[in-house]
């Protein structure tokens, strides 16, 4: 089994236009979205995240208090659009207006296709999707007050490469690049910038203890184009970049980090 570490910060870039801008990330708790709050920390960013287990909410805030501003965790379902406009609101008065959303949440819970009822269908839109709807509309009057922002929707390579297992999630991760396309345009007038941060398999803890085996280490090996394995914080840096000045004139576009598998 490979050996999987994450990355020194120290080695990466700084953006001085997100020191004091306030940041919302949705499913910040755990797994990648703990990164990407602890990276955004470390910029000098006020974070406000949300997600379900305040145990590991704790964690990702004493590791973010250890590099910058100490974020807001504020605990929420995200299958709950009044507390997640409720929490957006509430980072929004504690904090100042929102200048970058990162709509991370998601569950890659697998599934079968012929199981799927309904209720089912709907649960699973409602946390890889729906979220994300609701997050940006309840971000945009105050981005526009700002003079601008960036929005960030977490993809996923699943549908790109045809993945089984999980077809509702597969499809509710094909409609974030729909739904980042369609914002584009909708908020570029108001400098809103809109992009896809679409990562592959990336060895959050959550990977490493229900999926990866080493049939799954075979075929990182085989079919990534780069030795080594993608971690939170290589999603993190990009979510930066996105989110920083330095990409003010990029949107609508669907980024991919994969280590080129697909």
């Amino acid at each position: 089994m490979t050996t999987h570490t994450t990355q020194d910060a120290k080695n990466f870039a700084h953006y001085p236009s997100l020191a004091g801008r306030t940041v919302f990330v949705t499913g910040g708790s755990s797994g990648i979205g703990g990164d990407i709050v602890v990276a955004f920390a470390r910029q000098g960013a006020k974070v406000g995240f949300t997600g379900r287990n305040a145990q590991s909410a704790a964690d990702v805030v004493a590791r973010a208090s250890a590099v910058g501003p100490t974020p807001l965790f504020l605990q929420s379902d995200a299958t709950d659009v009044p507390a997640l406009q409720q929490a957006i609101r509430t980072t929004a008065e504690t904090l100042g207006d929102i200048a970058v959303l990162v709509n991370n949440v998601a569950n890659d819970q697998r599934h079968d296709l012929m199981a799927v009822t309904e209720e089912d269908f709907d649960w699973r839109v409602a946390i890889n999707l729906r979220p994300h709807f609701f997050a940006a509309q309840a971000v945009v009057e105050g981005m526009k007050r700002l003079g601008g922002g960036a929005i960030v929707n977490l993809g996923s390579t699943s549908w790109i490469g045809k993945s089984k297992g999980y077809p509702v999630y597969a499809t509710c991760k094909s409609a974030t690049v729909g739904l980042t396309r369609s914002l584009a345009k909708e908020l570029g007038e108001f400098k809103i910038r809109v992009n896809t941060l679409t990562p592959g398999w990336i060895m959050t803890e959550k990977q490493l203890t229900m999926w990866v085996d080493e049939a799954g280490e075979r075929a990182m090996n085989e079919n990534q184009c780069l030795p080594g394995r993608i971690v939170g914080n290589d999603v993190a840096n990009l979510a930066l970049f996105l989110s920083a000045d330095d990409s003010r004139m990029v949107t609508a576009q669907d980024f991919i980090i994969d280590a080129g598998w697909n």
